[in-house]
């Protein structure tokens, strides 16, 4: 965050210099400029300005169109501070440095990120901006997921690097609505379809219509797909999007999510991202990464489409020594462990292995398209904190040059039992986020402890609750 002051002695905040991405543009290209434009044809009445939340949604403000331009571009507004700090059911907690009962709830500070302006065709003339968390000194909010991305940017920008990414999302689509979900107790959930069609090209109409309203309306925001396509679960679907800067791909993420949602709920669906919406079901959110200096791949032997360079082994060795303490970043409740099971295509140790999908770390292509598929964040991951998680354990590995050990060939489930399991509950996850000294390097204590908080909440929830699965099994029996 930059200040000034201006000829009256009073202190103007101004937007963050953003982190260069020399991977690709912040967004489609829309200017204030343009939207003025737009907004005095007529257009363009609404702008969504939108806080990326700890659970990677989009919290914040509809405004008209005229008085975001002329009050809120430049001078921004204020949210309650508890966006930043509360449970997926936005429930205030006490607990958190940032905001809490004790302080009031006072507000923050939401500067405009006008790079981040994109069109949203799904609801009519409607554009939408992602905003920076700021105090009301000019600083920046450090726990916020946009800012914690930006510190791994820059951390990693010390070896003289920036990453390429593109995101892989996979969620599943029911029938009805959420309204009729809740209704009916969530139970007798019936997916869109209900046989295998993983790779299908012969969709039916309903699917049909859905997946090409959703290319369309994405494409139409400037965020293009790579592939659309369906999964082996019923009702799953798969969406991967193209190549380009790191903080672009986490940018558009949820409003992919909110376009999912809107037209979903306009045809009748009720998607879900949920990493485990069924027992052997799971979503992934799979990061596929690729490290630059400059324009030139750091990734693979120059000389060599298929070896490996020291970067990319210190990389993945990083990836494999670190990520096993960061598991609150790309693992966030308890859901989220129900994914990892064998057989599952979501990892259960950490591994590593050339086109293998029974691995943590998938190294995928050859030459500059050489790139790490990092499988283990799943579907209800904030990808702001899954990638910063995944950047943090590569800047460890290039720091400290950690040696990279043997692949995994074959089936990697049936791992030799040396290598790091994938923890299997948030409550093992959390412990070892909250004593690992690669955590607190990389993020800092507040940092730590507002999403070691975060994920307490998350445990004393599902402590509290009775499951239709505990009285299916005891109710009888006990």
């Amino acid at each position: 965050m930059t200040r000034t002051t201006t000829g009256n002695g009073t202190v103007a905040r101004l937007a963050p210099a953003p982190v260069p991405e020399q991977g690709g543009r912040s967004g489609k290209g829309l200017s204030l400029s343009d939207l003025r434009n737009l907004v005095k044809a007529g257009a363009i009445d609404t702008v969504l300005l939108a806080v990326p939340d700890l659970q990677g949604r989009l919290k914040g403000k509809r405004y008209d169109a005229n008085h975001f331009l002329k009050r809120v571009a430049h001078d921004g507004t204020e949210v309650c501070a508890y966006v930043l700090a509360t449970d997926v059911d936005m429930s205030p907690a006490d607990g958190f440095a940032l905001t809490s009962w004790e302080t009031g709830y006072q507000d923050l500070s939401v500067q405009p990120a006008l790079s981040t302006l994109y069109v949203v065709p799904w609801l009519p003339r409607t554009v939408a901006v992602l905003g920076d968390a700021v105090h009301h000194d000019g600083t920046l909010i450090d726990i916020a997921p946009r800012q914690i991305l930006h510190q791994q940017l820059t951390r990693l920008s010390r070896h003289g690097l920036h990453p390429k990414v593109g995101i892989e999302t996979e969620f599943v689509l029911y029938k009805g609505t959420y309204a009729d979900a809740e209704q009916a107790g969530y139970q007798g959930l019936r997916p869109l379809t209900t046989e295998n069609l993983d790779y299908a090209l012969d969709h039916d109409p309903v699917s049909d219509r859905y997946l090409r309203r959703l290319q369309r309306a994405l494409a139409g925001a400037g965020m293009p797909v790579e592939a659309i396509k369906t999964e082996s679960g019923p009702g799953q679907v798969e969406v991967t999007f193209p190549y380009g800067g790191a903080l672009t791909a986490c940018d558009r993420h949820p409003l992919f999510k909110h376009a999912v949602r809107t037209l979903g709920s306009r045809a009748g669906l009720a998607p879900t991202f949920m990493a485990a919406p069924e027992t052997g079901r799971a979503n992934g959110l799979h990061l596929h990464v690729s490290l630059w200096s400059k324009a030139i791949s750091q990734l693979h032997e120059p000389g060599s489409e298929h070896e490996l360079s020291q970067v990319g082994q210190h990389a993945i060795a990083g990836l494999l020594a670190g990520l096993p303490e960061l598991g609150p970043f790309y693992a966030p409740s308890v859901n989220s462990y129900k994914r990892f099971t064998p057989g599952s295509f979501a990892p259960t140790t950490f591994t590593w292995g050339r086109d293998n999908r029974t691995c943590a770390v998938r190294v995928v292509g050859s030459g500059e398209g050489l790139h790490l598929e990092i499988r283990v964040p799943g579907a209800d991951a904030n990808p702001y904190l899954a990638l910063s998680a995944v950047l943090a354990a590569m800047d460890h590995g290039l720091e400290r040059k950690l040696a990279l050990g043997p692949e995994a060939t074959g089936n990697a489930y049936r791992a030799s039992g040396t290598e790091a399991p994938v923890p299997s509950t948030l409550g093992l996850s959390l412990t070892a986020f909250q004593n690992s000294a690669l955590a607190q390097q990389a993020f800092g204590t507040e940092v730590v402890e507002h999403y070691a908080r975060l994920a307490r909440l998350e445990l004393a929830h599902d402590e509290r609750l009775v499951t239709d699965a505990e009285r299916q099994r005891w109710l009888a029996r006990a």
